[in-house]
């Protein structure tokens, strides 16, 4: 255990000084809903999506084009409720952490017949990765990857699932490619009810806009 400490400290700070070199954050400008048809979170309202009855979720509101997720004693999200593609498709959107240490961004998405969520600034606000796979979750497979989060800053985050390919963009950086075939994909408990497309933030309060969905 102590050996792990070390390490996850260790990759933390070289997260660190890689962030100083990412490409910059996305800009503060959001797009008309009537200007892209990709677009499914229309910024005014919860049209084409649902609270996900998590149980102790905190508040969700719209507020400026952004959708809030509030506060919680665990995940709090929204699921969307209109058609989703299985294979050979996009999802792109924005996510700021505006309070909390943890993840900020919870994207939930399928992959044929099987389901997996991206993960933004878990396990204590820095953890990137998918789960699950083969059993094991964001922060201990092949997809674990560690970077700091400046709180209030947003961060442009984009899956593409293709044949036998998962794909993950932070900004224009990729943080995830995984080959899925002869994979075990699954989600954790928690999540289960974002299935089939659901975003969520963990014991956080989070911003997200500009969410896409588009076939490729």
């Amino acid at each position: 255990m102590a050996c792990r400490v070390v390490v996850l400290t260790a990759l933390i700070l070289l997260s660190a000084c890689r962030e100083n070199k990412t490409t910059p954050a996305a800009d503060n400008k959001t797009i008309s809903f009537s200007d892209d048809s990709t677009l499914i979170f229309n910024g005014s309202s919860l049209d084409s999506w649902e609270i996900t009855n998590f149980g102790p979720q905190g508040p969700v509101s719209v507020s400026g084009d952004e959708l809030i997720l509030g506060m919680g004693e665990g995940c709090t999200g929204v699921t969307y409720k209109g058609s989703v593609p299985l294979n050979n498709y996009e999802i792109s959107l924005e996510a700021r952490r505006r309070e909390g240490n943890d993840f900020f961004c919870g994207i939930t998405f399928p992959v044929q017949t099987e389901f997996c969520t991206f993960i933004a600034g878990g396990w204590g606000g820095a953890t990137v990765g998918l789960s699950c796979i083969d059993g094991k979750d964001a922060a201990e497979n092949e997809t674990t990857t560690l970077r700091n989060f400046e709180r209030n800053r947003w961060y442009g985050i984009r899956i593409r699932v293709t044949d036998n390919m998962i794909e993950a963009w932070i900004d224009n950086e990729k943080v995830v490619a995984l080959s899925s075939k002869g994979k075990k994909l699954s989600v954790r408990a928690e999540v289960t009810l974002s299935k089939p497309l659901g975003l969520a933030s963990w014991n956080t309060v989070a911003g997200i806009r500009n969410v896409r969905l588009k076939e490729i």
